[in-house]
């Protein structure tokens, strides 16, 4: 089903979007979605087809907007390893700052969604892969000998870090991640 784009699926996919990140995706059923986007419960179907599908856009949007916003932050890194990665971390804090108060929504959806079949699955580990395949290519360019290993190593770090930081365990918990992580590049 290709989704028409018109204002009313926009304003549907952005009630949606708020309230799974705040609330939970099973705890919030279409009427309330409707409700908040000022449709009918008929044309969130007529758009979206199904919660599922609207789950899959919301991830989707997320993971796009998450994208890019990493993009623009390695754009304006150094180009070493260490800056490189810097970036990672440096962009994990402020977008938990921006947009993440209550975590990561990928591994919030997951929390909800760990069957792999359901369509949005395939959202939340693409999401994780490109990140993963973002420091594979750091720690290829700072020249370690297992650079997937040293990958996955930060990844745990940095995955870690935005579950603290969406817990308010610590302070400054993305530097001390990126320190760390920066220690296994070398």
């Amino acid at each position: 089903m290709t989704i028409d784009w018109t204002p009313k699926a926009r304003a549907v996919l952005t009630a949606a979007s708020e309230l799974f990140y705040e609330r939970g995706i099973h705890a919030v059923g279409v009427d309330v979605i409707a409700a908040k986007a000022g449709v009918t419960k008929k044309t969130l179907y007529d758009r979206f087809g199904s919660k599922d599908r609207l789950v899959v856009e919301y991830l989707s949007a997320r993971d796009a907007r998450w994208r890019e916003f990493l993009g623009e932050w390695l754009e304006k890194a150094g180009t070493t390893p260490r800056e490189r990665l810097a970036a990672v971390f440096d962009a994990s804090e402020a977008w938990a700052e921006k947009y993440g108060g209550k975590g990561c929504s990928m591994i919030n959806a997951h929390a909800e969604i760990s069957d792999p079949a359901h369509p949005a699955y395939a959202v939340m580990t693409e999401s994780k892969q490109w990140l993963l395949g973002v420091l594979v290519e750091v720690a290829e360019s700072a020249g370690v000998s297992e650079p997937h290993k040293v990958a996955e190593q930060i990844m745990l770090l940095h995955e870690g870090a935005i579950v603290m930081a969406g817990m308010r365990v610590a302070e400054n918990i993305f530097a001390r991640a990126a320190e760390t992580a920066a220690v296994l590049l070398g």
